[in-house]
């Protein structure tokens, strides 16, 4: 599985608890440096930042997305990555942990083409599944 992570680096335990959830070991964790102009638009930016990863290298690998904090831009990310996967990554969700060492902890895995692919069976607000 490759790790690409758009967000804070990881640490060892957010690592450790990605590996728990998904049941097998990280390949290869790839962090990607973001900053965000919020006076120019997030579609170029984002597109930037993609095409300098070698995508193509990964085609029929497990790739899972740490995506950036910023809500609009993790949501222009993930149309992005769908444009050009053909499907939904899975992500990797990051949240507030007050009671441990460590501020942050993973709290799911969230696989976006299910979600979508559930979303789709209820068009018009009727449950087709």
């Amino acid at each position: 599985m490759i790790v690409l992570n758009f967000s804070h680096p990881l640490t060892t335990s957010q690592r450790a608890a990605i590996e728990t959830i998904k049941g097998y070991p990280i390949a290869q964790l790839i962090d990607i440096p973001c900053q965000f102009d919020n006076a120019a638009e997030f579609g170029p930016q984002i597109r930037t930042i993609v095409d300098a990863i070698d995508i193509d290298q990964w085609e029929g690998r497990r790739i899972l997305i740490v995506p950036p904090g910023l809500a609009p831009a993790a949501a222009v990310l993930l149309a992005e990555f769908h444009g050009r996967l053909g499907h939904f990554p899975e992500i990797v969700r990051i949240r507030p942990n007050h009671n441990a060492p460590e501020p942050y902890e993973v709290a799911e895995i969230i696989n976006l083409q299910q979600v979508r692919e559930k979303a789709r069976k209820t068009r018009n607000g009727v449950y087709n599944g």
